[in-house]
């Protein structure tokens, strides 16, 4: 694989062919500071995390909502924290705010401005992965698009619309979400290996 083989545009239909894949590895819902407790060990080990976050869509002109889902891939697990039990607070904008730590993902300094609506804090560590599909002329540039592009594979989008302020989540929610992080997390690490992060493999 090359960067000038990644330039090419693939088509919808092209994307559509490609076979489907989703997170297969172990999901945690985060809902306390003791769940969360749980997952730092995992978390700290981590040097680079998958990061995605989920809202609820609103149908109503000039009305946005704050985030609903946190999701966090490190290479073992993905743990989705659950705003609407565990408010957004110094805890995890304690692991969002360190250097030492990538948080990549797309689109992600949005992200990082909604969740700091909720909790005021400073993002660092983070990895725009559509910013780096720029800077590299690669016309992909959206999660969907660059895994398939990268990996050959589909991941769906279907759940994107849902509630994902419901106290429960569905199954369908709970793999679309730790599928977003995970993907995110393995896309970083295949553009480091091809070194388009300016770091070493």
């Amino acid at each position: 694989m090359n960067l000038e083989s990644l330039r090419r545009r693939l088509s919808s239909d092209e994307i559509n062919a490609l076979p489907l894949c989703h997170y297969e590895g172990p999901i945690h819902l985060v809902r306390s500071l003791e769940d969360w407790e749980k997952a730092l060990p995992d978390l700290a080990r981590e040097q680079v995390l998958g990061f995605d976050t989920e809202t609820r869509p609103s149908f109503r002109k000039g009305r946005l909502n704050t985030p609903s889902l946190v999701q966090l891939a490190t290479g073992r697990a993905v743990y989705l924290v659950q705003l609407s039990w565990w408010p957004f607070g110094p805890e995890l904008a304690g692991l969002l705010a360190d250097p030492g730590v990538i948080k990549a993902g797309v689109a992600i300094g949005d992200d990082m401005r909604e969740l700091g609506r909720l909790y005021p804090f400073t993002p660092a560590g983070t990895v725009d992965l559509g910013m780096v599909a720029r800077a590299h002329q690669l016309t992909t540039q959206g999660l969907r698009t660059l895994a398939a592009n990268l990996f050959g594979q589909r991941i769906s989008k279907g759940p994107q619309c849902s509630n994902w302020s419901v106290p429960e989540l569905s199954k369908r929610q709970v793999i679309y979400a730790a599928t977003d992080a995970w993907i995110g997390r393995a896309i970083y690490l295949r553009m480091r290996e091809l070194g388009m992060t300016g770091e070493a493999a």
